[in-house]
């Protein structure tokens, strides 16, 4: 970025990992480690091939131990990953990340035993164990535990499966994220990172977003080869661990993390893509005649409108924008918000090496969530600001569950951060009294719920056909291009016109390479949001103390029990009409006003 916009955004913050450990060299961090290492060992010897016995008190007593355990494991490997994502490009960070890796894999190894001993135990013995107040506070732990059961191996395979994983699948992962850190794209006489050139297809001038597009697919291409390499694989290895396991889809392990019905993804997936034409289709076509154009360039998707004006916004104001928004809801929600920016627990800045994207990493329940952006002073930006700050509320709320109690599966761990989006913007939207003004910003937020809507379940179309097609052998790069390019076709309409450099422009997505199948959750969360802000608006009182409520609950009910007391139900088609429909309302809205 410019110098003169990097001033216009203010001081941006930098987190402070020291609430984790002090550095990577710290007694603390290796003290951490040989004392799980030992007590695990110690905890193989107490209770392996011994859990089956155990009365419900002693089974609670040592679900408690595992779980002290497994947050020394987290906290260790949550430090690892955010030191290593702020600087990808360097090497002791990587060596860093990797022998942490290694080593609570040789930990967890002696902790592996402990799942596999309580999913052999009948469901009437643990039934009757359950009567135990200190196993039955763990009883959604173990009911999500045991969602796996049918799909558990021998013991030697499990403990040989999770070992390799550092030298197989992670490695792999290691691969794409340093080889992306590492990628330089050249544009205007300047070197940029993947974050910053990414950013520039939003710029306001059309020239400056064809020079992005055409350096990114120059980069992109140039490395296509090596990136068909490591998505071929890891499909494979996914292949071959879910034949083991008797996975009836590539999805299916996907929905049981997610603890949700493999009908139900179809019923979205189903609803979201039938309705390609009313949705993109549509507002694609009515933003080429803003632009005076039949057809918009691939690179001119989400382009500003000709009547933005492109305001720099500094980190002060989007700080108070989210936060002010957000205390209108609820002010508890304002009062954890803010420990984010006061505690430095969020890092803003864009630095060569650094992660690209954005999340929310909920660490443990014994220290706080740290989060991390690519802040540049757009609209957008903010949004994703008020994204991300959604999951870091959620992950401290849910925190009082503990460790083993807080994990949200993804599907509900998007409502609150995509809630605090729409909490966002019709805060913003309040405040725009101009029509010009109202139409940037319903039409960015148009563009933004495509973006999670039909844009994932796209990318989760195509996920669905690699790894489909992977069963019949290795794809080549331009087979994985071919997909890709039938998938934006469909998807995104007559109104947007591609050309072969497009082809490469699925290589950057991390989640295909991370979490398979992730990508509907966000389609998932942004349709649950849309009918949730529909009970919202039409709520008396006490909606907000509810909504905290659900979010409080972490992981310990599913979607069906924490969507009841708002009336709602995933499982019921209607329910993903009424979410799309609002996204239809705004279009309809912006038709209106040509």
């Amino acid at each position: 970025m410019a110098d003169a916009a990097q001033s216009d955004l203010g001081v941006l913050p930098e987190w402070n990992l020291a609430d984790l450990y002090p550095g990577p060299t710290s007694a603390a961090l290796s003290g951490d480690l040989d004392a799980a290492a030992r007590d695990a060992k110690a905890f193989k010897t107490r209770f392996g091939g011994k859990v089956a016995g155990q009365s419900g008190r002693n089974l609670g007593g040592a679900i408690a131990e595992y779980e002290r355990l497994d947050e020394i494991i987290g906290r260790v490997m949550s430090y690892a990953q955010l030191v290593y994502s702020g600087d990808m490009s360097s090497a002791e960070n990587g060596k860093f990340y990797q022998s942490m890796q290694e080593r609570v894999t040789v930990i967890g190894s002696d902790l592996l035993f402990f799942s596999l001993e309580i999913n052999r135990i009948e469901d009437a013995d643990l039934a009757e164990r359950l009567q135990s107040p200190e196993l039955a506070h763990y009883r959604s732990w173990l009911r999500d535990v045991r969602v796996f059961r049918p799909h558990q191996l021998s013991d030697e395979l499990e403990e040989m499966l999770h070992e390799k994983s550092v030298a197989g699948r992670g490695a792999w992962m290691r691969l794409f994220d340093e080889t992306m850190a590492g990628l330089r794209f050249e544009m205007d006489g300047e070197t940029l990172t993947a974050a910053e050139v990414l950013d520039r297809l939003s710029h306001k001038d059309g020239a400056v977003r064809e020079a992005a597009a055409r350096s990114l697919a120059k980069v992109l291409g140039a490395n296509t080869k090596l990136f068909a390499l490591v998505t071929n694989t890891l499909a494979k290895d996914k292949e071959v661990e879910d034949k083991w396991r008797k996975y009836p889809q590539p999805i299916s392990s996907r929905n049981r993390v997610n603890q949700v019905e493999d009908e139900v993804v179809e019923a979205l997936v189903d609803a979201v893509s039938s309705r390609y034409s009313r949705l993109s289709h549509r507002y694609y076509a009515i933003k080429a005649k803003w632009f005076g154009v039949e057809q918009l360039d691939f690179w001119d998707r989400n382009a500003p409108l000709p009547d933005d004006d492109d305001t720099v916004i500094s980190w002060d104001e989007a700080r108070r924008t989210v936060l002010d928004a957000y205390g209108a809801f609820s002010p508890q929600m304002a009062k954890i918000g803010t420990r984010f920016f006061t505690d430095n627990w969020i890092d803003a800045p864009v630095r060569p090496g650094k992660a690209s994207g954005a999340f929310s990493h909920p660490t443990v329940p014994s220290a706080h969530p740290y989060i991390l952006l690519n802040y540049q002073g757009k609209t957008r930006d903010v949004m994703t600001l008020a994204h991300e700050l959604g999951h870091g509320v959620h992950q401290v709320l849910a925190a009082s569950q503990g460790h083993l109690l807080a994990d949200t599966p993804l599907t509900l761990a998007e409502t609150a951060s995509v809630f605090g989006e729409m909490l966002t913007f019709r805060s913003m939207l309040a405040t725009r009294s101009d029509t010009k003004q109202r139409r940037v910003m319903l039409a960015s937020k148009v563009e933004d719920m495509l973006n999670t809507v039909v844009r994932q379940i796209a990318f989760h179309q195509f996920e669905t056909r690699i790894h489909g097609e992977r069963r019949n052998g290795e794809l080549t790069p331009d087979a994985i291009g071919d997909i890709w390019m039938d998938i934006q076709h469909e998807s995104l309409g007559p109104a947007i016109r591609f050309d072969d450099d497009y082809r490469a422009f699925w290589t950057y997505i991390p989640h295909f390479i991370h979490s398979p199948f992730y990508v509907y959750a966000y389609a998932f969360g942004d349709c649950l949001v849309n009918s949730l802000y529909a009970v919202y608006q039409d709520a008396e009182q006490g909606f907000a103390e509810k909504y905290l409520e659900m979010l409080s609950a972490g992981g310990t009910l599913r979607h069906q029990q924490l969507l009841a007391p708002f009336g709602l139900d995933a499982s019921d088609p209607a329910f993903w009409s009424k979410g799309l429909a609002v996204i239809e309302g705004f279009i309809d809205e912006l038709e209106a006003a040509g």
